[in-house]
């Protein structure tokens, strides 16, 4: 059996460095604010999507990627809304 050999590597380099940036920081808060507008965000286009269809505007499979679109963000947020309050007790449950 022959060995295989990976020669001249070398670390690559970002080449336009002011792209990478962190992102604009904010409070907790903030955070929750903006994931429930975008959540709402997706649950009007949702109910728009249906009232597209009955109207004959949409077609089926587009209302159903609304739908689905709108049920994995909810299930999202609530997944993160549960842990944030079970983190929360937790903490209350910490004795100093």
């Amino acid at each position: 059996m022959t060995d295989i050999r990976i020669d001249q590597l070398s670390q690559s380099t970002f080449q336009n460095k002011k792209n990478v940036t962190a992102k604009e920081k904010g409070t907790f808060g903030n955070v929750i604010k903006n994931a429930i507008k975008k959540v709402d965000k997706l649950e009007n286009a949702a109910d728009q999507s249906i009232v597209d269809m009955l109207q004959g505007k949409a077609d089926i499979h587009e209302t159903m990627v609304a739908l689905q679109k709108s049920d994995i963000s909810m299930r999202m947020f609530l997944a993160v809304r549960n842990k944030a309050i079970e983190a929360y007790r937790e903490i209350m449950r910490m004795q100093f």
